[in-house]
């Protein structure tokens, strides 16, 4: 079980096939709708819906430190409190290309907007694996 960024990165080393990652940041947010109990519950952070906001591929030595992701994602404005990770195994010792992760992110981002999200690892803003659950 990974726990956290480096174990991550450390993983995908360890893999047969050159790996290439791919991210969705998203963002914590409550409904215009919400009730009382439900933003007291979200202010201690609990519940709400969480909003893709930014998603970008990259090979795992692109991004060998959570910190280069880090500063990647806030130079795009876009705040963010949970960042979901997939990885995808290249072929013939060839990683994916950013075209091959296309359809891939595309589905990844659908399925974190429909609360579809197990197949994901999920990081906090400091590269710790949280539960969602």
């Amino acid at each position: 079980m990974i726990s956290n960024y480096r174990e991550l990165i450390a993983a995908t080393g360890q893999e047969h096939e050159p790996q290439r990652l791919l991210f969705v940041f998203c963002r914590a947010e409550l409904p215009d709708s919400a009730s009382a109990e439900e933003l007291a519950a979200f202010e201690r952070g609990e519940g709400g819906a969480l909003t893709p906001v930014v998603c970008v591929d990259k090979t795992p030595a692109e991004v060998a430190d959570f910190s280069q992701l880090v500063d990647e994602s806030r130079n795009t404005g876009q705040n963010w409190d949970v960042v979901f990770v997939a990885a995808m195994s290249g072929r013939g010792g060839v990683p994916p290309s950013s075209d091959e992760a296309q359809q891939p992110m595309t589905m990844m981002v659908e399925s974190i907007r429909m609360g579809h999200v197990g197949n994901y690892l999920p990081l906090d803003v400091s590269g710790e694996a949280v539960s969602l659950g």
